[in-house]
This record gives structure tokens, sequence and C-alpha cells, in this order.
């Protein structure tokens, strides 16, 4: 198993990350390609590579290749996520979450879509390249850089300091898709507060990428099904909700828990 993380430096990850981003960064606002999923930039989605080739970069110069073998291999450890029950959360918890998202905004009776347009719906290929995105993310943010954050810092301080590079690296696609600073800050809170979830369901897993990797993957392509029409997208027009009841969820889960590990429930029985 890919257990040694003494010889990771999270720090020399999340700067390498960001020395491979920026040149991204300075080609986004000349590349304009539409339809793409989640309406991101498409330097954005090759950016969600970034934190894979990041991380194997540091295995090789660390372990060599047989260190990148095993860190490529998490992308399928499933074996290690022993309590099965583990996969209602993995699967239901962002589909639960969206519907409270919705619920919440026809309690507010804000504007709404009336027809629905799901236009991914019949798309596998979307799906696979969700998919692919997510394994790119969490290989390098669980794969790496979580182990090595938790043996110095709690789960807590390592989702949010996580989170945070992960906000900011989403920074210059929200801008250029024209949000201002109030709306950067909501999706500053939802992030952080994924990324406490990832965590949760991440320790609670046995340390299973795989596990993080699905989470990530339902929670885009939930983004993608959310009702949405020519005039309403709700999870952009309305982030204050969208990212409020996620921030909501992950506080609930620090609650029951606990902040140190995110692995201890609070009523477990004795």
């Amino acid at each position: 198993m890919y257990t040694s993380t003494s010889n990771k430096s999270p720090l020399k990850f999340f700067l390498l990350v960001f020395a491979l981003a920026i040149p991204l960064w300075v080609i986004e606002p000349m590349v304009k390609v539409k339809g793409l999923p989640l309406d991101l930039p498409i330097t954005d989605l090759i950016g969600t590579f970034i934190p894979l080739i990041a991380a194997c970069i540091l295995v090789y110069k660390e372990e060599g290749h047989g260190g990148v073998k095993k860190l490529l291999k998490r992308v399928f450890d499933f074996s290690r996520i022993k309590p099965k029950i583990w996969y209602l959360p993995l699967i239901l918890l962002m589909p639960i979450i969206y519907l409270l998202i919705y619920g919440v905004m026809q309690l507010f009776r804000l504007p709404l879509p009336v027809g629905v347009e799901i236009p991914f719906l019949n798309n596998a290929l979307i799906f696979a390249i969700i998919f692919i995105g997510a394994t790119g993310e969490e290989v390098g943010w669980s794969g790496y850089a979580v182990d090595a954050l938790q043996e110095r810092w709690s789960a807590l301080t390592t989702a949010i300091m996580v989170g945070l590079v992960w906000a900011i690296l989403h920074y210059p696609s929200i801008i250029q898709q024209g949000h201002d600073l109030i709306w950067i800050a909501w999706a500053t809170l939802g992030l952080v507060g994924m990324r406490i979830l990832i965590i949760w369901l991440y320790n609670n897993t046995g340390k299973s990428v795989s596990a993080c990797i699905i989470f990530h993957s339902l929670a885009n392509i939930g983004r993608i099904l959310f009702p949405k029409d020519q005039t309403h997208n709700p999870l952009v027009d309305y982030p204050d909700i969208h990212y409020s009841i996620i921030a909501i969820a992950a506080v609930t889960v620090i609650f029951l828990w606990g902040s140190k590990t995110l692995a201890r429930y609070r009523y477990r029985y004795t």
C-alpha cells in the first residue's frame, strides 16, 4: 500500500501546482470554447490534471517510478472502503444537498427554470470527462497532500488549507465568467466546505482516493443535472444558498465526527 508520507512536502506540492497553473491563467482569456460542462473555460478543464501532474513529479523525485505506480494505483483502491455503508454518503449526499438547495429556492419563491434543459444527460462522454477530471484532482489533493498535512495538523485544518488553495486555483476562471468579489467569497466558502466533506469521507473509507473521486464526480454531475434553462441557472444565480448549504453540511460533519480526525463519531456506542 502507498502509505509513506514522511518525505512528502505539501508546500512544494502547492507551489508546483501554482507554477503549473500560471501559464493556463495567462492564456485563459484568449481561449474561448462554448458548450463545455459547467460552462468552464477549456483551460480550467485542462487544469484539473495539474494536481495529478504535480503529485507525479514530486513522487517520482522522492520515490522513483515505483512510487508513481503506487500513487496511480490509488485511483482504483476501492478495497480500502471496508464499511460498505460509506457508499451511501458517497453516492447520495450530494444529490440530497442539491435537493435541499432546490427546496430552499422554492421555499423563498425565487425565480427558477420553467422548462428544464439537461443538455448533457445522454452524453456518456461528458460524464467520463468529469470522472477523469475528478481523478486528476483527487490523486493530487487526496493522494499526495492530505496525508502529509494530517501528520502535522488536524483533519479540519488540513481541509481548510487544501480547500483555500483549491478555491484560489478557481479564481481566474470565476473572474473570466464575470463574477464579482461577493460571488468569489461564497464560492470559497463552498469549496472549503466541499473539501471538508471529501476529507471526512477519505478518513472514514480507509483513506480511499477512489471514494474521493466518486464523491467529487457526483458533485460535478449534479451541477450539470441541476434544473436550469437559458434564463436561470440557480446554482450560479444564488451562490449564497448554493454554497451556504454545502457549508452547513460541512459544519454538521465537524460537529458529529470531530475536527481532529473527522472520523470519530460523537454518538458511537462503545
